[in-house]
Order: structure tokens, then C-alpha cells, then sequence
């Protein structure tokens, strides 16, 4: 009965997590980038680095509750189902023909690749330690460079379909809705902060109390940490303009995808082994 106690209070922490960012987080982000007119890439790269933040909270206490296997088992179930509900979501909307484009192909060559590296380092048993941390950071630093001049070269720019009714060059109101929205962001960050540490305490409790595997718990918080961006992957869509060829819905979700799995795998990851190495020492 403990254990199914434990068990609910893990599902419900979980959730608050995904609610608060998808609730909240997502779109206070969404508000600002929208407010100051950004183009679909930017959104999605926005939304992508939102839609990371539940994994960055469960990766960041987990470690710090001395469980590394747990780590990379979130960030590969979680980069697996990223791509999975993406692909569900461009099928859904019908746009399987819009990604015929060179920079999108791109990204999604090196969101499969995000999916391989943790998975091989299971396969072959390789310990992710602080010596990936260079590695990771060059490899976040490459990805990013190829993804930006990719979309110069074969992307035109789109601007978001989403858009907040402000007139166009009113500066006094978008500096008070960014200032609004800044405010709103703190308080969530906060938030966030909370849940996560009361979650971090029952997933050490799930490991050492009832011998839970690490692996299991990791695999169940990367599919919980991956709702968010199911939404924002549909959303981007279903929000673009009506135009034939007009690709700015798919730029937003690949993008989001994209930056997802990289803040995962090279940011998310490194936060976590360096934690893990910090209390090892």
C-alpha cells in the first residue's frame, strides 16, 4: 500500500511538472515571442527550449539523488517519443509533402541522431561521464550552426501564424507585456523549482525503498516530460495560415522538435553528469 502511495504521489509530481510547463510556461514564452513578431523558427526554437524545461527539472533532481542511469534513460525515452508524437502530429495535419525541404531533412537527421547516441551508449554499455561534457557542448555549439545557416539557405523567413493584437510599432505596450510576462516567468521558474524537488525525493524513495529500477523510473519520467511538446507540435500546425505551401506550421513543430532533443541530449545531459560528478567528489 506504501508503495502504491509513493507510486501515485511519483505520477501526480510528474504531472504538475508537464501542467505547469504546457499551462503556463509554454505560453508566457509563446506570448512574448509573439508579441515581438518573431519568425516561425525562432517560435519553434522558443518552444522547443520550453518544452525541454520538465526534463531539465526530473534530469536535475534525479541526479542529485545520486542516480545517473536514470538520466540517460529519461533523455532517450523522452528524444524517442519527442520524435514519435512529431511525426504522429505532421500526419495528423497532412503535411507529410511539406517536409520536401532541404533544412527540414536536415533537422531531422540530427534529431535521429540524438535518439542514436544515448541509445548506443546503452547498447554498448558506455558511461556517460565528465569527459562527454566537452563533447556535448561542441556538439550543441555544431548542430546549432548547421541548423541556422541550413534555414538561411533553403527557408525563407515566415512570421508565426499565432499572433498577440498589438499594434505594430506601439513600443509602451509590448515593453509592458514583456515586463508582465518576465514577471509571470520568475514565479514559474519558481514553481517548477518546488515540484521538482519534491519530485527528485520520491523517485530516491522509489529506488532505494522499494528497489525500482533505475532504468524503469527513467523511462516512465521521459514519457510523462514529453506531453508538452505532443501539444506544441499540433498547435504550431493547426495555427498556420491556410496558404498552400506555406510550410511556417511545420518550421515551428521541426524546430521545436529539434531544439527539444538537443537541449535534452548535449544541455539537460551535461546539467546531469556534472551534478552526478560534483557529488561523486
Amino acid at each position: 500500500m506504501y508503495f502504491l502511495f509513493k507510486l501515485i504521489e511519483f505520477i501526480i509530481y510528474s504531472m504538475l511538472v508537464v501542467l505547469i510547463t504546457k499551462n503556463f510556461l509554454i505560453k508566457i514564452l509563446r506570448t512574448l515571442a509573439n508579441t515581438f513578431n518573431l519568425d516561425s523558427k525562432v517560435v519553434g526554437d522558443i518552444t522547443g527550449f520550453a518544452t525541454s524545461m520538465p526534463e531539465l527539472i526530473s534530469v536535475c533532481f534525479t541526479a542529485l539523488a545520486g542516480m545517473p542511469v536514470t538520466i540517460i534513460y529519461n533523455i532517450l525515452s523522452s528524444n524517442i517519443i519527442n520524435a514519435i508524437q512529431y511525426i504522429f502530429s505532421i500526419f495528423k495535419n497532412k503535411n507529410q509533402k511539406l517536409l520536401d525541404n532541404t533544412a527540414l531533412k536536415i533537422d531531422i537527421i540530427m534529431v535521429i541522431i540524438t535518439i542514436l547516441f544515448p541509445l548506443m551508449s546503452i547498447i554498448f554499455n558506455i558511461e556517460l561521464n565528465i569527459g562527454f561534457v566537452p563533447i556535448f557542448i561542441m556538439l550543441f555549439i555544431l548542430f546549432y550552426l548547421i541548423n541556422r545557416n541550413t534555414h538561411k539557405l533553403y527557408v525563407p523567413e515566415i512570421k508565426t501564424s499565432v499572433t498577440v493584437e498589438i499594434e505594430e510599432g506601439n513600443n509602451n505596450i509590448k515593453r509592458n507585456v514583456a515586463i508582465k510576462n518576465i514577471i509571470y516567468l520568475i514565479i514559474v521558474g519558481i514553481a517548477l523549482f518546488i515540484v521538482g524537488d519534491m519530485l527528485g525525493k520520491i523517485v530516491k524513495d522509489l529506488n532505494e525503498v522499494f528497489n525500482l529500477s533505475e532504468w524503469v523510473i527513467g523511462t516512465i519520467l521521459g514519457f510523462i516530460t514529453s506531453i508538452p511538446e505532443l501539444i506544441t507540435f499540433i498547435e504550431s500546425q493547426r495555427n498556420s495560415k491556410k496558404e498552400e505551401n506555406n510550410i511556417a506550421g511545420v518550421v515551428e513543430a521541426t524546430n521545436n522538435l529539434l531544439t527539444s532533443n538537443i537541449i535534452n541530449l548535449f544541455v539537460v545531459m551535461t546539467i546531469g553528469i556534472v551534478i552526478v560528478y560534483i557529488l561523486q567528489v
